[in-house]
């Protein structure tokens, strides 16, 4: 991990990016205090694809319902 200071930052980018491309985070620091990391370029995320965890998770039958104590207490209970 390299550190630099972002007045040193600026006089050697270059070299900072040569860093990065080798695999080396690179810490920048105002007054000896970390600000800022440079990591490398991965590209974007694929895209999502809905229904892709399809069969693999479930919702309970009763997720929309709560418990009379917490409907109570968001005032969705009828006043008796």
């Amino acid at each position: 991990m390299v550190v630099r200071n972002i007045s040193q930052a600026k006089a050697e980018l270059s070299a900072l990016i040569e860093e990065v491309q080798k695999g080396n985070e690179v810490i920048l620091a105002k007054a000896g205090k970390p600000v800022a990391k440079l990591i490398a370029y991965r590209g974007p995320a694929g895209p999502r694809k809905p229904g892709a965890m399809a069969g693999q998770i479930w919702i309970a039958d009763d997720f929309d319902s709560l418990p009379a104590d917490m409907a109570d207490a968001f005032g969705m209970l009828e006043p008796r």
